[in-house]
């Protein structure tokens, strides 16, 4: 298949293939349909020989090409497999495609500094376990790291001080980066503000630029209320101090804090029923 997908790479042995589809034809016709030279024309039928998509006879003086279905349509049956995959994960309402169309936005509002300032979400998960359970999973780094990364990215460093004043640090690198030599995708570090063990966790965030800077600063709120099933679960993320560059991280706020508390309920639900 490889061999396949190189030979017809090339525009010209491309150019080839669509003439012999139409018919069987000889180098010179073909030389002159492309307006190329013989010797070069031959050498790209060779390769599409190689590669089993053509086949070639002798007839007289002249050598006739013709052009061999099966490889086409065994690469077709893999496309379309590859197309069909494709259209689980993308498309017009695929999370990805969100994404895009939320960084464009945000990208097109970021027209001078403070501009995502006041921009509040709020999130509510109705958690199985009990606030202790949750609690856990709240401030153990450990069982933190579980959870808190949206999809495609996994916790690379974490430290968290569960105490007023205390540090928190963040550090996020792609899920599939299993030894840490690819560049690290995000890094946050803050401050933990308010702490009531099984009730109540406050911290601010700010996620860094490139260059090391704040992008801006999430203020976040987490309550957390015995419920007759476990514990609910309220968490107000508020904005302050945004920049123009913040626009590509307050574009995946939504989605990607959305998908870790996900994450968090599939935990707790798990640790629950244990």
């Amino acid at each position: 298949m490889e061999a396949l997908l190189a030979a017809l790479a090339d525009p010209a042995r491309w150019r080839l293939i669509s003439l012999l589809a139409e018919r069987p034809r000889s180098v010179g016709v073909l030389a002159q349909l492309t307006g190329a030279r013989q010797p070069q024309t031959t050498k790209h039928l060779q390769t599409l020989e190689r590669a089993g998509v053509v086949t070639s006879l002798r007839s007289g003086q002249r050598r006739m090409y013709a052009l061999l279905s099966t490889p086409l349509r065994d690469l077709a049956v893999v496309l379309d497999g590859l197309a069909d995959a494709a259209d689980l994960v993308s498309g017009v309402d695929s999370l990805f495609e969100r994404h895009v169309r939320s960084v464009l936005a945000e990208r097109s509002a970021a027209g001078a500094s403070g501009w995502a300032d006041g921009r509040e979400f709020r999130f509510a998960r109705a958690l199985r376990g009990g606030p202790d359970l949750v609690w856990s999973h709240l401030t153990d780094p450990e069982l933190l790291s579980d959870w808190l990364a949206p999809d495609g990215l996994r916790v690379s460093g974490l430290v968290i001080e569960t105490r007023p004043g205390g540090r928190l640090v963040l550090e996020y690198r792609d899920a599939e980066d299993a030894d840490g030599t690819d560049t690290v995708v995000g890094r946050a570090e803050g401050v933990v503000e308010d702490v009531r063990p099984g009730e109540r966790l406050s911290y601010r965030l700010s996620p860094l630029l490139p260059d090391g800077g704040v992008a801006f600063t999430s203020h976040v709120d987490m309550d957390l209320r015995p419920s007759e099933t476990g514990t609910d679960l309220d968490v107000h993320y508020r904005i302050t101090g945004s920049t123009v560059d913040s626009a590509d991280f307050i574009a995946g706020i939504e989605l990607g804090y959305g998908q870790s508390l996900d994450k968090l309920t599939t935990a707790i639900d798990t640790r629950s029923t244990e």
